[in-house]
């Protein structure tokens, strides 16, 4: 047995005694797999240092609104990775995707057809129609939808305390008896997601593009059903193939177009899969 074979095999034999099963799996697993990586890429001393001043620069920038660790999971394919494996819905299921560092508990309920904006944008007014049905095709009533946007100037209402109001593009739906729902909006718009913490700089020392696609977020509960978390990306918008954190799926793409009342208007029909 050689050395690195050696401290590996100790090193998960101080784990065997855990009284916790699931944490004692995970960990050991999270040991391998970070002993492999070191000996993979041959990792040197100030490299290792590197990674632990950002971890540590991470953390420092994180607060009560901001989630570096979150926006840096996102960027990294892992929380789309985790809601896969989470979320297995059934065939015929919407497909869910993920929740992003920008939600914030506590929206305002608003009435069927209500808008959701409160300060001044330039952005395009829009409605977002849609019907929440079981894996049979019934309607569900009473479903909780919990919507939230960013505003035209690309920031989410929690990212600018005074800026905006903190309920602007953010509100709780629920459906009708018919299984129905209708937010009035605006169009959403791309934006960069933070870009001047740990995460940002290593999307640009890689190349890869900081931005998310238009989007609306959309979070559906009712008791006996699993909770959606998903998105509904304009069909239009800019970086549709490039999403920084890997959140669309073609299945949440819409298209807006005009309706008989000259409303610009797009529909989002839902499928909630069984708890």
């Amino acid at each position: 047995m050689n050395q690195h074979a050696e401290l590996i095999s100790e090193v998960l034999a101080r784990y065997d005694q855990s009284p916790n099963p699931r944490l004692a799996e995970i960990t050991k697993a999270a040991i391998r797999h970070l002993h492999a990586f070191v000996e993979e890429v041959g990792l040197q001393h100030d490299e290792w240092f590197t990674g632990i001043q950002f971890l540590t620069a991470t953390g420092k920038i994180c607060d009560d609104v901001r989630q570096e660790y979150i926006l840096l999971s996102d960027t990294l394919g892992v929380s789309t990775l985790v809601e896969t494996i989470s979320h297995a819905g059934s065939a015929g299921s919407t497909e869910n995707t993920v929740l992003g560092p920008f939600f914030v508990p506590g929206s305002p309920e608003r009435a069927n057809g209500e808008s959701m904006l409160e300060d001044d944008d330039a952005g395009d007014r829009v409605i977002i129609r849609g019907r929440v049905t079981n894996l049979s095709g019934e309607p569900l009533p009473g479903v909780k939808v919990d919507a939230w946007q960013n505003a035209s100037s690309g920031f989410y209402a929690c990212q600018q305390p005074g800026g905006q109001h903190s309920f602007n593009l953010r509100g709780v739906y629920r459906t009708d008896d018919d299984g129905t729902f209708a937010i009035r909006t605006i169009r959403p718009v791309p934006y960069p997601i933070p870009d001047d913490g740990p995460a940002g700089k290593l999307l640009k020392d890689n190349g890869r593009s900081w931005w998310r696609p238009g989007h609306t977020h959309l979070w559906f509960s009712l008791d006996g059903f699993k909770p959606l978390i998903t998105h509904l990306f304009d069909s239009e918008s800019d970086y549709l193939l490039n999403d920084a954190v890997f959140g669309v799926r073609d299945s949440l793409v819409r298209t807006f177009t005009t309706d008989a009342d000259g409303e610009l208007a797009t529909t989002f029909d839902v499928v909630l899969d069984d708890a």
